[in-house]
C-alpha cells in the first residue's frame, strides 16, 4: 500500500476528539448539501418542465398539421381543409409517429344568465383518444357521439365554468361568430369541466363535436381544420416536423408545437438558467468548505508534517496524505449527498408534500423527474472539481520548515 494512502486513512478514520474533527464534520455536511441541492434541482426543473410541457402536448399533440394557415393563431384555423388520402398515408407511415387525431376550431361566445365568454371551441371526431386528457377532467365526462347529426354536449375549463356561474348539465347558448353570413346559435349541454392549470387553455378552449364546426361553417363530411400527431418520443419533435414538411405537399405546413406556444417553452428553458446558477453556488460552497477544512487539517498537522519531512518525507509524498484525507471527505460528502438527495426526490414524488401557485405555476405539486445521467455527472463532477481545488491549499507544506512545524502549537 502506498505509504500516503495509509497515513491518510489512519488520519481519516481516527476517532480521537479534536477540533478537526468538527471541521471535518461541518465540510462533509456541506458537501453533502451542495449535491443534495444540486440533485433535488436538477429533478424539480426537469419534472416542472416535462409536467407543463405534457400539458401541452396532451391538448395538441407534437406535431400540427395544417393546410395553408400560419403558425401563430389555433383560431386561424377555422377555414376548411379536405384530408387527403396521400397526405394522411405520409402521416402514418412515419415510424416515430404514435397517433393521428384530426380536429377543426371554430370561435364562439357562451351564454348563461346573460353572461358572456368568449372561447375557441375545439372539435374532435368520435375516434379521438381522450385517455390524454383525462388526468385534467375535472368533474363530469368527455362527451358522447351519436350516429347521426352532431352531438349536443359540450366540455368546459374550470375557469370558464367558474366565472359563467356554469354547473354540470347546465344548458348554455352558443354563439358562433361568422364573417360572412349572421351569428348562428346552438343550445349545449355541459357534461364535463376540465381544468389544466395553463391559464391561456383555461380561459378559451372549449371541447365539442367537430361536426358541429363543419356544420357551422357549411363543410363536408369529410372536411377538417387539420391533424395532431402524437409521437412516440416527444423529443424527436422538431425533426419529425422538419421531415414531414419535406414529404408533405407545398400546401400543407407541418410545426412542432414549441413553435406554437414559444413563450411558454422559452419560460420553461429559462429554468435551465436557475438550474445552472444553482450549480454554481452549491460548487462554490463546497468548493469553499473543503478548502477551509484541509487548511485547518494542515494546521492542525503540523508537527506530523514536521516530522515526515525531517524523516525525509518529500513535499509530494505529504501533500498526497492531505488530499487523500480531504478526498475521503469530499467523497463523504457526495455520498451522503447522493442519499439524501435522491431520498427528497422520492419523497415528493410519492406523497407530493410542496405544493406550488398553480395560478404561476401552472402546477399544484411540484413534480420531480430524476434524470439519473444528470444525478451521476453531477456527483462525478462535483468529486472532481472539489478534488482539483484542493491541489491548490496543499503548496501551503511546501513552505512548512520542519524545525518550525516540530516546534508548532
Amino acid at each position: 500500500m502506498d505509504v500516503s494512502v495509509f497515513i491518510a486513512k489512519r488520519i481519516a478514520f481516527n476517532h480521537q476528539k479534536s477540533f478537526s474533527r468538527f471541521i471535518i464534520r461541518l465540510a462533509t455536511l456541506a458537501t453533502a448539501i451542495s449535491v443534495a441541492a444540486m440533485i433535488v434541482a436538477s429533478s424539480f426543473v426537469s419534472g416542472f418542465q416535462n409536467a407543463i410541457s405534457q400539458k401541452i402536448f396532451s391538448f395538441w399533440g407534437h406535431i400540427r398539421i395544417v393546410q395553408n394557415a400560419p403558425v401563430q393563431s389555433l383560431a386561424s384555423q377555422e377555414s376548411e381543409m379536405q384530408p387527403l388520402g396521400s397526405v394522411l398515408k405520409i402521416i402514418k407511415n412515419q415510424k416515430d409517429i404514435k397517433t393521428v387525431e384530426p380536429f377543426a376550431t371554430q370561435s364562439a361566445v357562451i351564454e348563461f344568465n346573460k353572461d358572456i365568454e368568449g372561447v375557441l371551441i375545439k372539435g374532435v371526431d368520435k375516434d379521438y383518444d381522450f385517455k390524454n386528457l383525462q388526468s385534467f377532467l375535472h368533474e363530469g365526462r368527455w362527451i358522447d357521439f351519436p350516429d347521426s347529426s352532431y352531438s349536443k354536449e359540450i366540455v368546459l375549463s374550470s375557469t370558464i365554468a367558474k366565472e359563467l356561474k356554469i354547473r354540470l348539465h347546465d344548458t348554455v347558448n352558443v354563439y358562433f361568430i361568422s364573417a360572412s353570413e349572421k351569428a348562428s346559435v346552438r343550445k349545449l349541454v355541459v357534461v364535463g369541466i376540465y381544468k389544466t392549470g395553463i391559464e391561456e387553455y383555461d380561459k378559451m378552449l372549449a371541447i365539442g363535436d367537430i361536426r358541429l364546426v363543419r356544420r357551422i361553417n357549411n363543410w363536408g363530411a369529410n372536411e377538417i381544420g387539420g391533424y395532431e400527431v402524437f409521437l412516440h418520443d416527444y423529443h424527436k419533435m422538431d425533426e419529425e416536423a422538419y421531415r414531414l414538411n419535406m414529404l408533405l405537399p407545398n400546401n400543407w405546413m407541418s410545426t412542432g408545437i414549441k413553435d406554437v406556444y414559444p413563450n411558454i417553452f422559452d419560460w420553461l428553458n429559462i429554468q435551465d438558467v436557475n438550474k445552472i446558477v444553482i450549480y454554481v453556488i452549491m460548487a462554490v460552497v463546497a468548493i469553499i468548505n473543503l478548502i477551509t477544512c484541509l487548511l485547518i487539517l494542515v494546521l492542525e498537522r503540523m508537527k506530523m508534517t514536521g516530522i515526515l519531512k525531517s524523516l525525509g518525507s518529500t513535499d509530494g509524498l505529504i501533500q498526497k496524505i492531505f488530499l487523500y484525507h480531504s478526498s475521503i471527505i469530499a467523497l463523504r460528502g457526495v455520498v451522503y449527498g447522493f442519499v439524501f438527495g435522491i431520498g427528497l426526490c422520492l419523497f415528493q414524488q410519492y406523497f407530493g408534500f410542496i405544493k406550488l401557485d398553480e395560478s404561476a405555476y401552472y402546477i399544484r405539486i411540484a413534480p420531480i423527474h430524476i434524470v439519473w445521467q444528470e444525478v451521476i455527472i453531477i456527483c462525478v463532477a462535483t468529486f472532481l472539481i472539489c478534488y482539483a481545488a484542493l491541489i491548490l491549499p496543499t503548496i501551503f507544506i511546501k513552505k512548512i520548515r520542519p524545525v518550525r512545524a516540530i516546534k508548532f502549537d
